[in-house]
């Protein structure tokens, strides 16, 4: 890397709008020819909307973008790439069923008289392929391939359109290990020619084995750009999460049941994992506790809660429920287990939002049961107002629509679908994420009063001051591997964020 490389692209007090919400404050950025440009930031940092206002599937609503100098408004992705502007996504969006070379040069075949030259086609597919040192058959269909093989046709084809600047969102999180590699000396290559790359990523072994500079958002608002070699991990960690190493208190987590230990496992993953998900670990689910999942986005917490419900099907190691195997192929199995899981999507994955408060409610349990044995609307309504006031949801009664109420009152009714199937071990992944603190502090007391019943719960949250509150055990993840599980007084933020931070951990 050179520090005079040329700048290319220079955004300057991009501003993006949308009702409510400031997704982009005037934020500064620039990519230089020859450098991987890292961008980083959690959830809602603005790495995504910045993203696509770059590559004009917005239109920004303040500032400038300059390229090679001067201004430019993509109007859509392909006027972007028209510009010079490349962009290859975590999900590959090309077409499975063309070949590699069709895909390669979909819109741009070479023709005569009307009609395609195919010789060519695969000629110039091959060398397109060939500049990245990749030699496959460019004759195959695209689906035949792996994904990995899959995102290299993806960028022959962004590279091949003359690109000045390409954008990598997320494009290793279904790689493994030795196809990251492979992805890294191609961008290696492409870095010599003199492209300039933004990396987008939330894994940070990557970020510092392949980036020169990184930039760092936040709610929105340009953090910093760094010298990559210059950042120490912990001080990236803490600008990503807006607080300093030195104000994380260092006090014991809230002691639920002391006893926990001394109690049998209700569930014990042993070397579970899921290729290019999470890293096969070991964890135990006890009686009476709260466990909780520690890591930056994209560290693997949602992958563990999705294996140990059944979500998703391991390809290793094994569950043990009361001390036996146990075969978890889908959630149905895991719910017939006294089993709950809370997603962290409640729009997406959570409530249905043109049900009543009462429809959502009774959902899990009616399907427990049958539905030929169905819950009469007296018994529905009688569960619904009993979860109405034990859980203190704001409605105006159990028959207003879910989507009438505020997305903490959502929150809640979904904690109420699992309560009344009566769990004895309860996932909740992000349960407080975007809600007020009043309903925060409504969902933390609930988590303790679980856990005072004797029942298990795993709680997941970004926010590491509530995990330390809530937890007492934390398995702490990154890069999709548990590095650490911490104890009693070891449970505070400073150790989990220097564990997150620890290079060899």
């Amino acid at each position: 890397m050179n520090a005079t490389n040329p700048i290319l692209l220079q955004a300057m007090s991009v501003t993006k709008l949308f009702p409510g919400v400031v997704a982009l404050d005037a934020v500064n950025f620039s990519a230089r020819a020859g450098e991987v440009h890292a961008l980083m930031g959690e959830n809602g940092a603005g790495k995504s909307t910045l993203i696509k206002v770059l590559t004009g599937f917005y239109p920004r609503d303040g500032g400038q973008i300059l390229l090679d100098g001067k201004e430019i408004r993509p109007k859509t992705p392909a006027h972007a790439q028209q510009l010079g502007i490349s962009t290859v996504y975590q999900e590959v969006n090309l077409i499975p069923t063309l070949t590699v070379a069709e895909n390669i040069y979909l819109g741009r075949e070479p023709t005569f008289f009307g009609k395609i030259r195919w010789r060519r086609l695969n000629r110039l597919a091959e060398q397109a392929m060939s500049r990245l040192n990749l030699h496959i058959d460019v004759k195959r269909d695209l689906g035949s391939y792996s994904i990995a093989i899959q995102q290299m046709v993806a960028i022959a084809r962004a590279v091949d359109v003359k690109a000045k600047l390409l954008i990598l969102d997320e494009p290793t999180s279904s790689l493994d290990s030795g196809e990251v590699q492979q992805l890294f000396a191609i961008m290696r290559q492409l870095k010599s020619l003199g492209l300039g790359i933004i990396f987008v990523s939330h894994f940070l072994d990557q970020i510092y084995e392949i980036s020169d500079r990184i930039t760092v958002l936040r709610n929105g608002k340009l953090v910093g750009e760094y010298l990559t070699r210059e950042l120490p991990r912990v001080e990236l960690i803490t600008k990503m999460m807006g607080r300093e190493l030195a104000t994380f208190e260092t006090g014991l987590a809230t002691s639920v049941a002391s006893d926990s230990d001394l109690k049998p496992p209700i569930l014990e993953a042993k070397r579970l994992g899921k290729r290019n998900a999470i890293e096969p670990f070991d964890l135990e689910v006890r009686q009476g506790e709260v466990l909780g999942l520690a890591g930056l986005l994209g560290s693997g917490r949602t992958e563990t809660a999705r294996l140990l419900f059944g979500i998703d099907r391991p390809d290793k190691g094994e569950i043990q429920i009361d001390g036996e195997r146990a075969r978890m192929i889908s959630p149905a199995d895991a719910i017939a287990r006294g089993f709950g899981f809370c997603s962290e999507d409640r729009k997406a994955q959570g409530i249905i939002p043109d049900l009543t408060v009462r429809e959502n409610v009774i959902l899990a349990l009616q399907a427990s049961k049958g539905w030929l044995r169905f819950f009469s609307r007296r018994k529905q309504t009688e569960l619904a107002n009993h979860y109405i006031k034990a859980l203190n949801i704001a409605t105006r009664d159990a028959d207003t629509p879910i989507k009438n109420l505020s997305g903490g009152n959502q929150q809640k009714v979904l904690l109420a679908r699992w309560l009344a199937l009566d769990p004895r071990f309860l996932i909740l992944d992000e349960p407080t994420r975007g809600i007020d603190v009043g309903a925060k502090a409504d969902i933390q007391k609930l988590i303790l009063s679980l856990c005072q019943q004797g029942k298990a719960v795993m709680f997941i949250s970004s926010e590491l001051e509530e995990v330390v509150r809530c937890s007492n055990r934390v398995a702490v993840l990154r890069d999709r591997r548990k590095v650490r599980e911490l104890t009693g007084a070891e449970i505070n933020e400073h150790n989990i964020m220097a564990t997150i931070a620890r290079s060899d951990a």
